[in-house]
């Protein structure tokens, strides 16, 4: 990836990755992608806290297991792709 860029939290219609390169970390798409990673951090919250109830209840069946679990599994992603941007970011403050 090029120097500078900003891994953002959303891909194009063919699932590749977005890339911003700010003016500034106050330009309106800086603060839309902060706004959706806002976002996905909170469901992913709910999604644990959902995620749990269903793991804990021996009464849950395969379909609220696997639901939980592909709900857990796309948080997963939203959170890694956050982590990596904001790592990114760090690092190139960095240099």
């Amino acid at each position: 990836m090029p120097e500078n860029l900003r891994l953002l939290p959303w891909t194009t219609p063919e699932g590749k990755p977005c890339y911003l390169s700010p003016a500034s970390d106050r330009s309106l798409l800086s603060r839309l992608a902060d706004d959706v990673e806002a976002a996905q951090l909170d469901s992913g919250e709910q999604v644990l806290v959902g995620s749990q109830a269903v793991l804990a209840d021996p009464r849950a069946g395969e379909r609220a297991v696997r639901f939980a679990l592909t709900r857990a599994a796309e948080s997963l992603a939203d959170v890694l792709r956050i982590a990596i941007s904001r790592g990114e970011r760090i690092e190139a403050g960095d240099r």
